[in-house]
């Protein structure tokens, strides 16, 4: 896919063109999860990873929604000139349509936002849609929640809200780190989300999550084969972990 930037953010200000990528067989066995955030964050915890945030806190606009892809990432700051001064300009210094151009199928947007100020409306999200991304997480709020439902682009966010970030706020850089919720995401780490919460899994821990997530999986069936096969609940509550 060729890439075009806008220069609506200064190149310097880019942290990368190019993600680092997972193999597709790997992301492939994420999305086949059953228990998606449930598994990865037992995983995390196994392994040290400081990974999830619960749903209460990133709300999903849709409920059934459920992804697993790689951050582009966008750093929004609040503006720091009055709002009125900002429309007079007419000039919007939101700025994640350069991480948009800079997606792949398959990618998530996650944005460091504002907390009561939109930082993803209707025409985002449709460009987001078009460019193949699977959804959106944000720390801050977004607003046109009926459009991002109808077309098919989910997105976690702190919550919603009416006011406008054009005049509000400003994207400061593209697909460098970020904090969501208090966890550092780099470009291209990976994100899974759905009802329950989010999860982000360090790029370089993806496939380690996953043996782990392997391993619980097996757990659970066996549990759940014992369950159906009457097993004793002393039984059950001694069972350990393997």
């Amino acid at each position: 896919m060729v890439k075009t930037l806008t220069g609506k953010i200064p190149r310097d200000k880019i942290g990368t063109l190019e993600l680092p990528r997972l193999p597709a067989e790997l992301l492939s066995a994420y999305r086949a999860l059953g228990d998606l955030s449930g598994l990865v964050s037992d995983a995390c915890d196994e392994l040290g990873i400081a990974c999830g945030v619960p749903a209460a806190v990133l709300r999903p606009t849709d409920p059934g929604a459920r992804i697993a892809g790689q951050a582009l990432t966008a750093l929004n700051r609040r503006l720091d000139i009055p709002v009125a001064e900002a429309v007079a300009a007419k000039v919007s210094r939101l700025g994640e349509i350069e991480a948009h151009n800079l997606a792949e199928p398959g990618d998530v947007l996650v944005i460091q936002g504002i907390e009561g100020i939109s930082s993803m409306g209707a025409i985002s999200a449709s460009i987001g849609k078009r460019q193949g991304e699977l959804g959106a997480i944000v720390d801050g709020a977004v607003r046109d929640i009926d459009h991002q439902r109808a077309i098919g682009y989910p997105v976690w966010s702190r919550g919603a809200s009416p006011v406008t970030g054009k005049w509000r706020i400003e994207t400061t850089a593209i697909n460098v780190p970020v904090t969501i919720c208090g966890i550092q995401v780099r470009p291209g780490d990976l994100v899974v989300a759905d009802e329950v919460g989010v999860c982000f899994v360090p790029l370089s821990r993806a496939a380690d999550v996953m043996a782990v997530v392997k391993r619980l999986v097996r757990y659970e069936e066996d549990r759940l084969a014992q369950i159906a096969a009457g097993a004793s609940v002393p039984d059950l509550a001694n069972a350990k972990r393997k």
